[in-house]
C-alpha cells in the first residue's frame, strides 16, 4: 500500500455541493485518524460557453453562463483516488466537470 497522498479539486453547482460530499466520503478513507466527510469549501463563480455539439447541464450554446458553485477541496490516499474519480464522474451534473488532482505530501511526515 503506498503513502502517496492527492488534493483533489471539484466545483460543483451549489444544489449538488451536498449529494457530491456524501458520494465521495462514501469510497474515500479519509487520512485524518477520527475524522470523516472532511472537505474546504468554497463559494466561487463558474463561467463558460456551451460550443456546438455540448450538451450542457447549464446554459446555451454560444452563450456565456456564469452559475454560483461550491468549491470542494479534499485529500485522498492513492488507493483511494480511481473509485473518487469514477464516482465524480458518475454524480457530478456536469458533462465536463472542472477537476484538479494534485500530488501532496503529508506535512507530518516533515515533524
Amino acid at each position: 500500500m503506498s503513502d502517496a497522498i492527492y488534493k483533489v479539486t471539484v466545483t460543483v453547482p451549489e444544489d449538488s455541493a451536498e449529494l457530491l460530499m456524501d458520494a465521495i466520503s462514501e469510497v474515500n478513507e479519509q487520512p485524518y485518524p477520527g475524522y470523516e466527510r472532511v472537505f474546504t469549501v468554497t463559494d466561487v463563480t463558474g463561467t463558460w460557453i456551451p460550443m456546438y455539439g455540448s450538451h450542457p447541464t447549464i446554459g446555451e450554446e454560444g452563450v456565456i453562463s456564469r452559475v454560483k458553485e461550491k468549491k470542494l477541496e479534499f485529500i485522498v490516499k492513492e488507493e483511494n483516488l480511481k473509485r473518487v474519480l469514477q464516482v465524480i464522474d458518475e454524480y457530478h451534473p456536469y458533462e465536463e466537470p472542472g477537476v484538479d488532482v494534485i500530488p501532496c505530501m503529508g506535512w507530518r511526515s516533515y515533524l
